[in-house]
């Protein structure tokens, strides 16, 4: 992680394209809070420049949305520029204090919480819905073919959705691992090691069995495809549901939705049209105008929530201002988007809200008040 690529950074031509689509540039105007100003402060720092509070300020505002790699002219990536000199930076000691913080809590008790309960806490409460039951202990999950990683954020704070994703999965035959620990995103966005975490993941997923991992997060699924071994399958929630959906039996719901592509899921990855066959499977679906390629970042990752708590707002009461009038709510497919959007004000549901919802519906009953107030009810 601390390997700067220097020839990367000098093909940067310094033409400011990134300017006109940088959210964090949008909103704070500075040049060193945008792509092409992060990227001649990662060129300095590594060529000697004295790190000071400024270098560490450009830095760590960078959600690594990646948007401006998307669109950079010279073809290079500037949020891996950014991830590098972070790793860079904190190797000599610099970092934000709160990101300081989430390493160590992520490091003793393996979640960004420092949550010391079960990680699978909401799994014992209702293990009487589920098909597969621990036969002396949780140590004795069976061989499976897929598991269903879960993640920091659907373990210690929407447990009702893992709840939801996993009942749903298990009819597939989708288990779960005996002891997940965080992917090691929040670790590596912020500059850290996360090698212990994933050779910790890694040795639980061979375990398994499982040649396919399914992840609901968009950070755990772009951590697991990029710095996990290539000897399994990664799959979103999205992509796994899309080609499940004659099997599932959804109800039709006479509403109307939007949906954010989140970053690491959608521009980074390309996941564009699974969640939304699922969704126009359920209901009507009414496009942002900044969507997929496009998409605006709802601020939460890169460590921005964490180290800029008044910036991750910010860029996320700018991401609803993109909401169409009239929608019941944005449907997203990654729990730090929900968590963003939710405390900026925004009515924001979970992919899996949204089919729960449909799989529940009684359809003697108007379906439009229904499927509205049941929805809403997540809010």
């Amino acid at each position: 992680m601390t390997n700067v690529d220097l020839s990367a950074i000098n093909r940067c031509i310094r033409c400011g394209t990134c300017r006109s689509v940088c959210p964090v540039f949008q909103e704070v105007g500075w040049e060193s809070a945008g792509a092409r100003g992060r990227i001649l402060t990662a060129k300095g720092i590594i060529e000697g420049r004295k790190i000071d509070s400024s270098a560490l300020q450009s830095l760590s505002t960078c959600t690594t949305c990646g948007v401006c790699s998307e669109i950079c002219p010279a073809g290079i990536d500037p949020v891996g520029a950014v991830e590098e000199a972070r790793g860079f930076m904190s190797n000599q000691g610099f970092a934000l204090p709160a990101h300081s913080l989430l390493k160590e809590k992520v490091r003793a008790t393996g979640n960004t919480f420092g949550d010391l309960g079960s990680r699978q806490g909401w799994l014992h409460s209702s293990l009487s819905q589920f098909k597969q039951q621990p036969r002396q202990g949780p140590s004795t999950w069976r061989k499976v073919d897929y598991v269903y990683f879960v993640g920091c954020l659907e373990s210690y704070r929407y447990p009702e959705t893992s709840a939801k994703t996993f009942n749903l999965l298990n009819r597939f035959g989708v288990g779960l691992l005996e002891d997940e620990r965080c992917c090691g995103s929040p670790l590596i966005r912020t500059g850290f090691d996360a090698t212990e975490l994933i050779d910790h993941n890694l040795k639980q997923i061979n375990v398994s069995g499982a040649h396919s991992v399914i992840a609901s997060c968009a950070g755990c699924y772009a951590t697991l495809k990029k710095y996990y071994s290539a000897d399994f399958e990664v799959l979103s929630i999205s992509e796994f549901l899309a080609g499940k959906i004659p099997d599932i039996g959804l109800n039709a719901l006479d509403m109307t939705v939007t949906y954010h592509d989140p970053c690491h899921l959608g521009r980074c990855n390309k996941i564009y049209d699974p969640p939304r066959k699922v969704i126009k499977a359920i209901c009507d679906l009414e496009e942002m105008k900044a969507r997929r390629g496009r998409s605006r970042c709802c601020g939460g990752g890169g460590g921005v929530r964490a180290g800029h708590k008044d910036l991750s707002m910010d860029l996320a009461r700018r991401r609803l201002g993109d909401v169409p009038e009239g929608v019941d709510c944005i449907v997203t497919s990654c729990p730090l988007c929900v968590r963003n959007l939710r405390d900026a004000g925004g009515k924001a549901v979970d992919l899996i809200d949204l089919v729960d919802v449909a799989l529940k519906s009684i359809l003697d009953l108007k379906p439009s008040n229904k499927g509205e107030r049941a929805l809403l009810r997540h809010l």
